[in-house]
């Protein structure tokens, strides 16, 4: 039960996406910076959907949990730019070949990763949510990783109202997504079949995340994904344009 995939690759791929839920259960987002590249790497074929499909799935275990302290203020801004994106996403997905999105992708969470070491202070006001709103939308539709503009908002808020607040971005962002996908015809069955035999990594990793988050320093974790992250996109790039 591998979705077609090479027992090892699948089983890289289970990792990477147990490793990303995990990190994303701890400081709110991680799956996509994680899991994006190693996806994309290992079987690009299963990019953007199948990460998409977890995307949408892994806020619904999170919003189980915890629902306090969303900022519906926040989200009333960034949503509907987001819808606006997500068309130029499909676009973009349907204009590039599988190495020039693989070099997106790369590039995409080396820039996430910049700017979210350097903690840049971003004000958090109607127009600074709609555009990560859209920003998100372009870049969560073409290559997964639709968190970073909008945790960059709101990288000094309660960890409790990060996580729950990008639940629901993530959760009606990646609805969005996949619809659009699903119109454009570049959501296959193999992404999301694939999709499902993954979920029980997604799972564990929220099971993991949860008890860590109460022990582990949120700042510790956040410079490990930031490092592997960098690791993994700089190694997709190369191999992308080579």
């Amino acid at each position: 039960m591998t979705g077609g995939l090479a027992p090892g690759v699948f089983a890289l791929v289970f990792l990477a996406v147990l490793l990303g839920s995990t990190v994303q259960a701890v400081v709110g987002l991680g799956i996509g910076l994680v899991a994006a590249p190693v996806i994309t790497l290992l079987a690009p074929q299963l990019m953007p959907g199948v990460l998409i499909c977890l995307a949408f799935v892994l806020p619904v275990i999170t919003l189980a949990e915890e629902r306090r302290d969303i900022d519906w203020h926040g989200l009333n801004w960034s949503l509907p730019t987001r819808v606006l994106g997500t068309f130029a996403g499909v676009w973009v997905v349907g204009a590039f070949t599988t190495d020039q999105l693989g070099v997106l992708i790369g590039l995409m969470v080396l820039v996430a990763v910049a700017l979210t070491w350097r903690a840049v202070e971003v004000p958090v006001n109607r127009g600074t949510l709609g555009v990560a709103g859209f920003v998100g939308g372009v870049t969560g539709t073409a290559t997964s990783i639709g968190g970073p503009p909008f945790a960059l908002l709101y990288q000094h808020r309660p960890p409790r109202q990060i996580r729950t607040t990008m639940a629901v971005y993530f959760l009606v962002g990646a609805g969005i997504s996949l619809v659009g996908l699903t119109l454009g015809g570049h959501l296959t069955r193999h992404q999301v079949a694939v999709g499902a035999l993954l979920l029980p990594a997604v799972v564990l990793g929220v099971v993991l995340g949860v008890p860590l988050r109460r022990v582990l320093p949120t700042h510790r974790v956040r410079t490990a994904v930031l490092v592997v992250s960098a690791a993994s996109a700089l190694v997709l790039v190369v191999r992308s344009l080579a």
